[in-house]
């Protein structure tokens, strides 16, 4: 790796609280940068920067998901963008604000900012969404550090705006902008004054949403902290803790309550109460389990449900996206290899759940996938599609290697669940043919020396090195892996901001970066991937676009699409813990301990409906595991470095 990328200025720091704080000097300005924030019935996507002259500004792009817009399509949600800042409606002795210099920003499930005002005012605001209203929050205080009084003026301030009626599923809707603690203050010395507003979406026969901003502000920080506390990542290396930890809360708060069930979606002000084969099924879904997040194993659920609801006798392809609320379907792509990426989900959503009835409910979808792609090999054996997951915008032949990988991996979780629900042992036995003539298959016609690189072509006429070349490490196919790890982390792919999606291009998607750390890990090479994985964290949580992993470049303007955090945090699940489901209650275990850390812990594991804990030290030449309920010791044992155990909860 180029150490220069490794040692790259952080612009932001890691502070005690597990925040992140931008503090501001003349050097680092002028800098703008954006974050997307979501409830359960709002998005916000917030664009902001301090200017050369220190001043603060932002605009706010805000997105209702249930104020459908026509055509009622994918990207049909009601989206306004507001750019006015509070403290100009405000007078000082009767005198605009002037002078501002920010001193501080800080990041941790809000955006805090701290400026000053002359020597005679301290300014704060705060913005987060609403974690259950259609609504936007904004808290903004004064503090008077000057020796004398200061007399403010906080306006009365009541907009609604009224969408044209032509242009919504439900005619117009109401857009209500409120300021709340209006009036007359004379502002003591070292006193706080504050106001807030409110940015709210409403049905034209609704009412809108009574608010108090304190609340909803607590309510935030609740929801924060009750992610914090599950599914604790320990390391000796604190950027990889708190990225982990933000990558958690990303990954779970765009689940918006939708007419069809709590729907997880991508964000990014277009993919909103909908949900796609991909992103939900086969990226975050798996996760959840894992997070014992309530409301994300409902959605996951929720979005394995709506997929089964398409399975058919002719096995025609199952759509790649589910839109509007669940009314309407997407298949723009054509199969994209979606029953693959369903299946896979499905399949390790209901071993790590290790809920026998959701498993029961999500098993025939399982079937009809596995039974779809089995239908779909070519003469060579391996799973023909459309397009994939990248929908075109890159060539991926007539059978692309991220499918059957994904199929192969869906067969084995298949054969683990069936046995765990008492399933026929000779159609076990079909699967576990099938993804041994699945492996040949998979070698057979994709192996290859790319670029001389003993790797794989991502489809057969390709002879350019691939991103997703990645994607066989984190099915356990390691035939090729130090071949197609050395090509993963040359300089033909590996660029500043991870896996160039083809070489030689500067178009780069998080999930193939993503996905490469995790089965570089799973595949035992740990300090080569250690290094990325750092260097990597550190650019996404203290560089200069912060603080969750990111959609693509140059489309979407590395969006914080939601699911990427989601394959985030699995690099650790999967990859570093090397956690593998093979049952409703049982999971193979292959740490992957660094070289330089004595230790690591996951501590408030929710998978396989437990909370435990795994702690590995090293003991010498050894690993000393420790699996454990509360108080009761599940496992307690010395293993070789990458050996793998089974555990049975």
């Amino acid at each position: 790796m180029n150490q220069s990328f490794a040692q790259k200025d952080r612009r932001w720091q890691i502070e005690q609280d597990g925040s992140i704080s931008w503090q501001i000097n003349n050097n680092s300005i002028p800098h703008d940068d954006h974050i997307e924030m979501s409830g359960k019935k709002i998005s916000c996507v917030l664009r902001y920067g301090v200017a050369a002259d220190g001043s603060f500004h932002a605009t706010r792009s805000l997105v209702w998901p249930m104020l459908r817009t026509i055509p009622n399509n994918t990207h049909a949600s009601l989206t306004r963008q507001f750019s006015q800042d509070a403290f100009d409606l405000v007078t000082v002795n009767y005198k605009p604000i002037t002078s501002e210099k920010v001193i501080a920003l800080t990041l941790n499930g809000t955006l805090l900012v701290k400026s000053i005002a002359g020597n005679t005012l301290e300014l704060t605001r705060q913005f987060f969404p609403s974690t259950t209203l259609a609504g936007y929050c904004e808290i903004y205080s004064i503090k008077n550090i000057s020796k004398k009084t200061c007399a403010i003026e906080i306006p009365k301030s009541n907009m609604v705006y009224t969408s044209d009626p032509t242009k919504g599923t439900e005619g117009s809707y109401n857009l209500y902008v409120d300021l709340y603690n209006n009036g007359n203050f004379n502002l003591k010395s070292n006193e706080v004054i504050s106001f807030s507003v409110f940015y709210a979406g409403a049905k034209a026969n609704e009412q809108p949403p009574k608010v108090n901003v304190e609340i909803e502000k607590n309510k935030r920080l609740a929801l924060v902290h009750e992610l914090s506390n599950k599914l604790v990542l320990e390391t000796p290396d604190p950027v990889l803790n708190t990225e982990f930890n933000f990558a958690k809360l990303r990954a779970s708060e765009s689940i918006f309550e939708t007419k069809g069930g709590p729907m997880h979606g991508p964000g990014g002000e277009s993919y909103y109460a909908a949900i796609w084969a991909n992103d939900q099924a086969e990226y975050i879904g798996p996760f959840f389990p894992y997070l014992g997040y309530d409301y994300g194993n409902q959605a996951a659920l929720n979005a394995y449900i709506q997929f089964s609801k398409y399975m058919n006798t002719e096995y025609k392809p199952i759509p790649s996206s589910i839109v509007a609320e669940g009314t309407d379907i997407w298949d723009g792509a054509g199969d994209r290899g979606d029953a693959a990426m369903i299946a896979y989900g499905a399949a390790r959503y209901s071993l790590a759940r290790g809920n026998i009835n959701e498993a029961k409910q999500l098993w025939p979808l399982i079937q009809w996938c596995l039974e779809y792609c089995h239908r779909k090999l070519n003469p060579e054996g391996v799973v023909t599609s459309d397009s994939d997951e990248l929908e075109g915008r890159f060539p991926s032949g007539k059978a692309n290697l991220n499918t059957s990988s994904l199929y192969f991996d869906a067969l084995h979780s298949a054969i683990y669940l069936g046995a765990s629900l008492g399933k026929d042992p000779a159609q076990l036995q079909t699967y576990k043919a099938q993804a041994k003539k699945l492996k040949t298959a998979i070698e057979n016609y994709f192996g290859s020396n790319v670029e001389g690189f003993a790797t794989y072509k991502y489809y057969k006429e390709n002879d350019i090195l691939r991103a997703w070349i990645c994607t066989p490490l984190a099915m356990d196919i390691y035939d090729r892996k130090e071949g197609t790890i050395a090509a993963l982390f040359s300089q033909r792919l590996w660029t500043q901001d991870g896996l160039a999606s083809v070489a030689g291009d500067k178009t780069f998607w998080d999930r193939s970066t993503l996905y490469a750390l995790r089965g570089v890990l799973a595949a035992g090479e740990t300090e080569k991937a250690l290094d990325f994985l750092h260097y990597y964290s550190n650019r996404r949580l203290l560089g200069e676009h912060v603080p969750y992993p990111v959609e693509a470049y140059p489309e979407g303007d590395q969006r914080h699409l939601s699911a990427e955090s989601g394959l985030y945090c699995r690099i650790f699940t999967e990859g570093l813990f090397g956690i593998r489901p093979t049952g409703l209650q049982s999971f193979n275990f292959t740490p992957r301990l660094p070289k330089s850390w004595p230790s690591m812990k996951l501590r408030h594991i929710h998978a396989f409906e437990r909370d435990f804990d795994i702690t590995v030290e090293r003991i010498g030449k050894k690993l000393k595991i420790t699996i454990a309920d509360g108080q009761k010791i599940i496992t307690n044992r010395l293993i070789k470095d990458g050996d793998k155990i089974n555990v049975n909860l």
